[in-house]
């Protein structure tokens, strides 16, 4: 027979559990600084890893820049994917339930994006000069992520087609449809 007091657990108002979502958002954001803290010092850096969140959902790390910016970030920035992936993957061993990571060593990533949204912008301009649609290169969801954003600010339809590694943005010039 089921307890009623589990009836009452399940049931809890939306402040607690608002409440609760923050309290383990901010456990899992400093659990992600320490492990990334602690593999940074197996390679002699000890260095502090500036650590939020704007969403909620996904922990922001920013390592800042030392001797190792070429080692840490990698080629086409490898090496830092790989970082994520162990930081994400221990919150998710541990139980966190915020578990999605970004990791960003000495602004790469925010530099990439920056150098990509000017390159949508002559995309984009390409696309409104022809009246076709524009097929670009394929690119990681990330880097979609950031073309469609874009796109987006510029009243221009986007869609992402294809599977795996071929999967790319169509820029479709014309007003979105509402």
């Amino acid at each position: 027979m089921p307890d009623p007091a589990d009836d009452t657990i399940d049931h809890g108002d939306e402040a607690s559990d608002v409440m609760g979502a923050d309290v383990s958002m901010e456990e899992a954001i400093q659990y992600a600084k320490k492990y990334l803290e602690d593999i940074l010092s197996f390679f002699g850096l000890n260095t502090d890893v500036y650590a939020t969140t704007e969403d909620n959902k996904v922990i922001e790390l920013h390592v800042p820049s030392t001797h190792l910016n070429g080692f840490l970030i990698g080629q086409h920035g490898d090496t830092m994917r790989a970082l994520q992936f162990l930081v994400g993957s221990a919150l998710k061993n541990n139980s966190f339930e915020h578990n999605r990571v970004n990791i960003d060593v000495a602004d790469y990533k925010k530099a990439r994006a920056d150098r990509l949204a000017e390159k949508a912008q002559e995309w984009i301009k390409k696309a409104q000069d022809s009246g076709e649609p524009v097929h670009l290169p394929p690119m990681n969801a990330a880097d979609r992520r950031i073309v469609h954003k874009v796109a987006n600010e510029a009243d221009i339809a986007t869609e992402s087609e294809g599977e795996g590694p071929d999967r790319h943005v169509v820029l479709k010039p014309g007003n979105k449809s509402a």
